[in-house]
């Protein structure tokens, strides 16, 4: 196996086509392929599914590719920093659920070390996502929670594409709306109280399970839900229809303003917010310190 060949591979992976791979890298298309097929023989996988379509990756070929992402850029670091002198960027990424407090603790982060020399990136997706973000190396960390309900089922998919998880945060479930929403002034507000109002879910597309839902208790079928894919359309819903939805009590006013409150939900339920990495993975410094700024959430919850 040589760096020639994994910049192939993911030169080829990036582009879904061997012709456009070898336009890029002046390289003839025989030559390629013929560099691929060797190293597939050479570990014995089949990195690539070939057909008259096209070209696209085998699931063996998308870890295959996350892993030689991260030898070739660990080898131009060496490269920059010991033969040519110059600079290169040091890159840190996250994938979360909807969490404004991972996204606060990203900004607080970044602030920290700067943007110049750095390429951050903060992905606020889906929880299926989160996963895949990072088992693909997209994302070193992954956001999410557990809880009795979902723990099982999401350790095992865990367990299956070889990610770990950390907890780091215990919260309660509480109701997050509009300050002037009918129920905002009460100290708890019970599930038939909010069966009166739309619960706004986040929409986790193709993948949709209840094991995947952001929200908590998401199997209690509320009279009324508004499916959203961003954090900002569903505060605008909150004030335009008097909507909720289910969250870990955390406030970040100083990112979604001032104008909304969390009320405890009558249970006392429990979700654990924590991270997940690749097993075997050493955490980057940028990875730790982001870690750290995120425990500090902790016992913060209204």
């Amino acid at each position: 196996m040589t760096l020639s060949q994994l910049n192939y591979v993911i030169a080829v992976a990036s582009s879904s086509s061997m012709n456009e791979a070898s336009k890029k890298l002046f390289i003839s298309q025989p030559s390629i392929s013929a560099t691929i097929r060797e190293l597939e023989e050479e570990i014995g996988i089949n990195i690539f599914i070939r057909s008259n379509r096209g070209i696209s990756l085998t699931p063996e070929g998308e870890e295959f590719v996350g892993y030689a992402k991260q030898v070739v850029t660990q080898y131009e670091l060496i490269e920059n920093k010991y033969i040519t002198g110059g600079k290169i960027k040091k890159r840190f990424s996250v994938s979360a659920q909807h969490y404004a407090f991972a996204v606060d603790a990203f900004a607080k982060m970044v602030e920290e070390f700067g943007m110049d020399g750095y390429d951050f990136a903060m992905y606020e997706t889906k929880t299926y996502d989160v996963i895949q973000d990072v088992k693909k190396f997209k994302s070193e960390i992954g956001i999410l929670y557990l809880n009795d309900f979902n723990r099982k089922i999401i350790t095992k998919l865990l367990d299956e594409n070889e990610l770990e998880f950390h907890p780091l945060l215990d919260c309660g479930v509480y109701a997050y709306m509009w300050k002037k929403h009918p129920l905002a002034k009460k100290k708890r507000v019970t599930f038939d109280e909010l069966n009166s109002y739309p619960c706004i879910i986040f929409e986790q597309g193709i993948n949709n399970s209840f094991y995947f839902a952001e929200e908590m208790f998401s199997t209690y079928q509320f009279n009324q839900t508004l499916r959203v894919c961003d954090r900002a359309t569903g505060l605008n819903l909150m004030i335009g229809l008097n909507a909720f939805t289910v969250c870990s009590g955390i406030i970040c006013e100083h990112l979604n303003g001032s104008e909304h409150c969390a009320v405890k939900l009558d249970s006392e339920d429990i979700n654990t917010v924590g991270y997940i990495v690749r097993k075997g993975m050493s955490i980057s410094p940028l990875g730790q310190r982001y870690i750290d700024e995120i425990s500090k959430y902790k016992g913060t919850q209204k």
